[in-house]
């Protein structure tokens, strides 16, 4: 089991990955400029990761957006190898415990892929919406993430809460948290009913 893996790029600089619990941890140092960090959640990984130029992504689940990128064969191809197929299983476990938190199918079957567009998840779903429990995850998101009503995700959560047979509004809670990029796992974990908005019928 490899749980870390270090990264040097003689133009690009330096990356380090560290799997802690339902997480990636992510440090970045590139020349001439401060270090960074970020955070990526397990459950909006997709497990299987596509190859980019020289790079190997794993994408959100959600909109397809590179979140984990990796220098393809560095530092070594073992290392490389160990990393990846951890990184991956444990992407799958953690989706497939969420799903299993909210009673959708059997947590041992391969999640299902979301290749739908947005507009057509939309006209799936149905259009009861649980108000209580859009006010819950609006809450859990200024409490946990410091979310303020500005944010757009908050914004598009109220607006739904006010109107929640209005499938539009459910278009845009969709919309903003595509915009979210690496904080869209924080949001599905603090915040589980964005998950079931976007995934499920709200409904079920």
């Amino acid at each position: 089991m490899s749980t870390k893996l270090s990264q040097k790029h003689l133009l690009k600089g330096g990356r380090e990955f560290e799997l802690v619990d339902d997480r990636v941890e992510v440090r970045i140092k590139r020349p001439f400029k401060a270090a960074e960090s970020l955070t990526v959640m397990l459950t909006v990984l997709n497990p299987e990761p596509v190859i980019s130029k020289s790079t190997l992504d794993f994408t959100s689940r959600v909109n397809g957006e590179a979140l984990l990128s990796l220098y393809l064969g560095k530092p070594n191809s073992a290392e490389f190898n160990a990393f990846v197929a951890e990184l991956k299983q444990r992407a799958l476990s953690e989706y497939n415990a969420f799903a299993g938190l909210k009673q959708v199918g059997n947590v041992d079957e391969e999640p299902p892929e979301f290749n739908d567009s947005d507009e057509g998840r939309v006209a799936k779903m149905s259009k009861k919406v649980n108000t209580a429990r859009i006010e819950e995850a609006i809450q859990m998101l200024r409490s946990q993430l410091d979310f303020g009503d500005e944010v757009p995700l908050v914004a598009a959560l109220r607006a739904l809460e006010s109107e929640p047979d209005n499938e539009r509004l459910l278009f845009d809670v969709i919309n903003a948290f595509n915009e979210l990029g690496p904080q869209q796992g924080a949001v599905l974990t603090y915040a589980p009913y964005v998950g079931i908005l976007l995934y499920d019928d709200p409904l079920s």
